[in-house]
């Protein structure tokens, strides 16, 4: 009876020990812990081509081939280029020259190997002409005048018509498989099955595509760091508030971008972890110098005033919830090209209302707008439909009028802003973001020579000495010279005032904080935050004691 008494005890015991240990399961010695899963995350929109060449104005699809495809070459935290499908580089003396040694033991995901075919015909069909019919803002002219070879199997040598310092940003371009897409002809790329079943080298591969989602799994023939996690779901829905409706019924564990008004509702959540990264973009609104009907934004002192009359830090704070950087250059600041010296301006709203006043403009009808030989200093303001970018506006509009500018936010879609009123310069402000990621040559965008139609010299920006900086700097590989070029640029930049520029954005991020690993630093654009996605997972603890049925 003492035996049986005795043994009952300890059974009671020892059940009540492996009570505890399932209740307090993650902190347990019961548990195993597995580093894998998979991520899902939530996207505002849909792809439209998993093609790194025609991915470039749609945010989704260059999410996705961030992790699918590879350039010979990609951009670090700081825009430098680093090695990629190629090990490394030589750059001739006359800067004509850009020789590409590749690495060896690459496979695309259907398991052929990678070769030097691959970089000269995905650098061929960007030189066709057809190819440049499908790329209305002239993103890949460059390639036209580059002749490329084969040296053998591991070698590519380009060799351009003159020396052109920002070559190596080009090089980034993820590479096409020639196996797969030579007998496409390039005209009839858009719609290559290619695009909804893709083949890179990178990280992940594709497991399936269909109109919800994109479903990747980790590729495990991958030549780099291989990824911890299983692989990854992309789920696409209509705006950012989908997004959270689909994270609190536990269908994605991540936010692809959390807008400012969002914040607050993130920042409250405990299972969610807030990341945010300055992006190597430049908000500002854009001006037509070459307007007839706007001959005030011909006057250097009324474009400093609406400069001198803005308090971009209090927009920033107001209306982006803090989310963004007063920008100063068009360069921006982690860029070894920045110049911290040139001239900045602050909220003065006095010296803005002087300078307008010197310049004749004056209120004389005491409407609260000024006005100059019968004309009233007032224009419209263009900007996307985006309820942010339409907060920035209304904010612009109610700052400016405060010394005397009359200005009239108008919304559209994005792509309507671009096609039908920044190309045919059929605008009088607009107001835009642009990229600076990698070379910060400002050539595109600021050059007398741009601002014909096809151009992205938006502005209308002509002055000789800026010409003859960009032009130099273009053309010498020494990029200590090429640094106090662009500092003088941005000298002339600030006090010619082409463009008023308001702030760097600040991208945000949210994930659930069972993702382990995540870490990003500022971002060229929003697809690197994936940057280092390799080391991220999912942690799974596992029971090792099962009291079911075997």
């Amino acid at each position: 009876m003492h035996t049986a008494k005795w043994t009952w005890v300890l059974l009671s015991a020892l059940a009540l020990v492996i009570a505890l240990a399932l209740v307090l399961l993650p902190q347990s010695p019961l548990a195993r812990v597995e580093e894998a899963g998979r991520y899902t995350e939530g996207l505002a929109g849909a792809p439209q081509h998993l093609n790194p060449l025609l991915a470039q104005y749609n945010s989704t699809d260059r999410d996705i081939c961030a992790l699918l495809f590879e350039g010979l070459t990609a951009f670090d935290e700081a825009g430098r280029v680093v090695p990629r499908l190629a090990e490394r580089w030589e750059i001739a003396p006359d800067g004509l020259t850009y020789t590409f040694f590749l690495r060896k033991g690459v496979y695309w995901h259907d398991g052929a190997p990678f070769t030097a075919d691959d970089v000269v015909f995905t650098a061929g069909v960007m030189a066709d002409p057809d190819f440049q019919a499908l790329d209305p803002s002239g993103l890949f002219d460059l390639w036209s005048s580059v002749k490329v070879e084969k040296l053998d199997d591991y070698t590519v040598r380009f060799t351009l018509s003159e020396p052109f310092a920002p070559f190596l940003d080009y090089s980034t371009i993820g590479i096409l498989p020639a196996h797969l897409l030579k007998q496409t002809p390039v005209s009839d790329l858009p719609k290559a099955a290619f695009n909804s079943q893709p083949v890179g080298t990178g990280p992940f591969m594709t497991d399936s595509v269909s109109a919800k989602e994109v479903r990747l799994k980790a590729n495990p023939a991958y030549y780099g760091e291989r990824p911890r996690l299983q692989g990854v779901t992309f789920r696409f829905y209509p705006d950012a508030e989908s997004i959270w409706t689909a994270y609190q019924k536990g269908q994605v564990n991540g936010l692809g971008q959390v807008p400012p008004a969002a914040l607050p509702r993130i920042q409250s959540t405990p299972s969610l972890r807030l990341y945010s990264a300055r992006l190597a973009q430049v908000t500002m609104v854009l001006l037509n110098l070459q307007d007839p009907d706007l001959p005030f934004f011909a006057e250097v002192p009324v474009r400093q005033a609406l400069m001198w009359g803005l308090d971009r830090q209090g927009l920033i704070d107001r209306v982006l919830d803090g989310q963004g950087i007063v920008a100063h250059s068009i360069i921006f600041p982690e860029s070894w090209a920045y110049n911290p010296s040139a001239p900045a301006y602050t909220f003065d709203p006095a010296k803005a209302a002087r300078l307008l006043e010197d310049a004749g403009w004056k209120d004389t009808d005491g409407d609260g707008v000024r006005e100059k030989e019968g004309r009233k200093l007032s224009f419209t303001l263009l900007t996307s439909d985006d309820p942010v970018w339409q907060a920035v506006a209304d904010e612009l509009s109610r700052q400016w009028r405060a010394i005397g500018a009359e200005v009239t936010p108008e919304t559209m879609g994005f792509y309507e802003l671009v096609g039908r009123y920044l190309y045919p310069r059929r605008f009088q402000a607009a107001l835009v973001s642009i990229e600076l990621a990698g070379d910060p040559d400002p050539y595109p965008l600021w050059h007398s020579t741009q601002a014909a139609e096809k151009g992205q010299n938006w502005a209308g920006f002509a002055n000789r000495r800026a010409d003859e900086i960009m032009e130099e700097a273009r053309r010498t590989v020494d990029q200590a010279r090429r640094a106090a070029l662009y500092a003088e640029f941005q000298t002339i930049f600030a006090e010619q005032v082409p463009a008023v520029l308001l702030y760097y954005p600040v991208y945000n991020y949210a994930v659930d904080q069972r993702l382990k690993n995540v870490q990003i630093g500022p971002l060229m654009s929003p697809a690197d935050r994936f940057r280092t996605i390799s080391q991220w997972y999912i942690e799974i603890r596992r029971p090792l004691l099962s009291f079911g049925r075997p």
